[in-house]
């Protein structure tokens, strides 16, 4: 048996844990990985570029504590970054060393300056005896100065792509540096080590700039000439390594609050988007989510009583405001495709004569009587000061109608809502109870041309950017945050100000979902198999109305055009040095 020398002992061992990363953190950092985590370190090692897609429960932000501490060790002088979506998120890695692997490796604790990790507001650094570092870095301009020769970026969907472009990736700058090449015997070698980029995230909806960036991935890992890796892992394989509770998945599938949208994207680890050949493209649409938050009825604003963004704004000038609904009666299991959608739109004229279209809030309503919708109906009607209710009156809808065209009482305050009548339709007109009601409620009777009307005009108002949606709930969640008082609400209260961002979203959903039959010229559109269409409705009416009362905007504005022109007269000349008639008459 060959006998080796101290420093030859040093570098057979280092390069065998150089090559076999996974090795190392079971022999060293005493942690017995599963086949998967032992797949993702030897790629993140091995590969310049690395990216990873994950579930939630399959501890990545471990893996990623992991990763920096073989290659710190295993690489001396090495510079990591860490820069998340918040620092809270980036700093997380450091805590799992200290909490997790620190407890687990004595000789982890002896490679650290101190042997310990220091985490403040100001500071957030583990430092390496061998000139190692992982440091935690703002992901703004504020970080700008910082050198690394690996940047991790955890979460990175929530980071700005330009701050990546122009402030993050400006850390790799130099490769890393060992000793060994400052003495004069190897001045001739060049370092021939790659500074690497290392993407981690859950997915999200396709129409943002980090499904690109999973595309980049893909289509490079493909060529041969280079060295990108990405991954994906769905909640399965959480479960199948024991690393997640098969009960606690069947809770959250089955809990009233489960969101098929963002199931997909956090646990199934899919990018979201519309499926081949719908009549609704995401994209167009997804590009219209620009409203940060919603106007909120009293009783949820009463909720937070300083938040007076959130409460029912006075009307601009020119402002109209309508309120639509497709009725259902029906609630259940079996029935999955029954519920009442409502939709407050808010119209906002512009100086060419059309109006832009702002989805300030959205509501289902599940189970109720049909007193019961109209009151709910009528009180926001109110609330909102909204100059028309669209209203679906074939089939339970007239109910709904005829509960509105008399006076409604509300039983819990007592309050006397007065009648209201149809103003497109006569025949229903002569329904009201009240001859003198205001006619403000636009009834919709479908019919086939009617309907494909009204698919076309939505499709056109998304695309031509007319109609404006809310934020997705993730965004959203971010600007409820910045509200007093928000982060002292119980999780069920929260609910409350996240459902129109969560029902905006549910509305994507069945508009891209939606099946498209062409005959004779006319578009018809249908629901899958247990899905809905009443978010679409809803709002397909809602818009339709809209175009009708723009066209009477754009008339007006025609019309004043028209008296201005008719009364334009060239400027009288007068001639200097002769006085005017009325001078002489003088």
């Amino acid at each position: 048996m060959a006998k080796y020398t101290h420093q030859q002992a040093v570098a057979r061992a280092a390069a065998f844990y150089r090559e076999n990363p996974h090795r190392f953190v079971a022999d060293f950092l005493h942690i017995s990985l599963r086949w998967f985590q032992k797949i993702v370190i030897y790629a993140m090692n091995l590969n310049p570029a690395f990216c990873m897609i994950a579930s939630r429960g399959l501890g990545k932000t471990f893996l990623i504590a992991i990763f920096c501490c073989v290659r710190c060790i295993l690489y001396p002088g090495t510079k990591i970054c860490i820069a998340s979506g918040t620092r809270g998120q980036a700093v997380n890695v450091l805590e799992k060393i200290r909490t997790d692997l620190l407890p687990r490796s004595a000789e982890l604790k002896k490679e650290l300056v101190n042997g310990e990790i220091k985490i403040s507001n100001a500071e957030a650094i583990a430092w390496f005896k061998n000139g190692s570092y992982i440091k935690v870095v703002t992901a703004g301009d504020s970080a700008r100065g910082n050198r690394a020769n690996i940047l991790i970026l955890d979460e990175f969907r929530l980071i700005d792509q330009e701050t990546i472009d122009t402030v993050l990736t400006k850390f790799l700058t130099d490769s890393r540096q060992p000793g060994y090449l400052s003495k004069p015997e190897y001045k001739h070698l060049a370092s021939q080590e790659r500074n690497r980029q290392i993407y981690l995230s859950s997915a999200y909806f396709q129409e943002h700039w980090s499904y690109k960036k999973v595309q980049s991935f893909v289509k490079n890992m493909r060529n041969p000439k280079l060295a990108w890796f990405i991954c994906s892992f769905p909640y399965q394989i959480a479960i199948k390594e024991k690393l997640f509770n098969v009960d606690d998945v069947t809770d959250m599938m089955l809990d009233e609050d489960f969101n098929e949208i963002k199931w997909s994207m956090e646990m199934l680890a899919e990018f979201y988007g519309d499926s081949e050949g719908s009549f609704f493209n995401y994209e167009p649409i997804a590009n219209t989510r620009k409203i940060q938050l919603p106007m909120l009825p009293n009783s949820i604003c009463q909720k937070l009583p300083k938040a007076t963004q959130l409460r029912i704004q006075p009307k601009q000038p020119g402002e109209k405001r309508l309120l639509s609904a497709d009725i259902a009666l029906m609630a259940s299991n079996k029935h999955n495709n029954d519920a009442s959608a409502l939709f407050v739109n808010q119209l906002l004229p512009t100086k060419s004569g059309r109006y832009i279209n702002n989805i300030i809030y959205t509501e289902s309503m599940e189970g109720m009587r049909t007193d019961e919708q109209a009151l709910s109906i009528r009180k926001l009607y109110e609330e909102y000061a909204c100059d028309y209710i669209v209203l679906d009156c074939n089939g339970v809808g007239l109910g709904v109608f005829d509960a509105l065209a008399t006076d409604i009482v509300d039983v819990e305050t007592g309050e006397i809502y007065p009648a209201l009548s149809c103003y497109n339709n006569p025949e229903l007109a002569a329904r009201c109870t009240n001859r003198e009601a205001p006619k403000v409620i636009w009834s919709i009777n479908g019919s086939p041309k009617f309907n494909s009307d009204c698919a076309v005009l939505l499709r056109e108002g998304f695309k031509s950017g007319k109609i404006r949606l809310l934020e997705n709930e993730y965004e959203g969640e971010m600007q409820l945050k910045n509200l007093t008082g928000y982060d002292a609400l119980p999780v069920s209260e929260k609910m409350y100000f996240k459902l129109p961002y969560i029902n905006t979203t549910l509305l994507i959903k069945e508009l891209i979902s939606l099946k498209m039959e062409e005959s004779s010229g006319l578009i018809r559109l249908s629901e899958k198999s247990g899905m809905r269409k009443d978010r679409y409705s809803s709002l397909s009416y809602n818009y339709w109305v809209s175009t009708k009362l723009e066209r009477g905007l754009r008339r007006k504005s025609e019309d004043e055009d028209e008296i201005v022109n008719t009364f334009c007269f060239r400027a009288p000349k007068i001639k200097h040095g002769n006085s005017s008639p009325f001078e002489r008459r003088r």
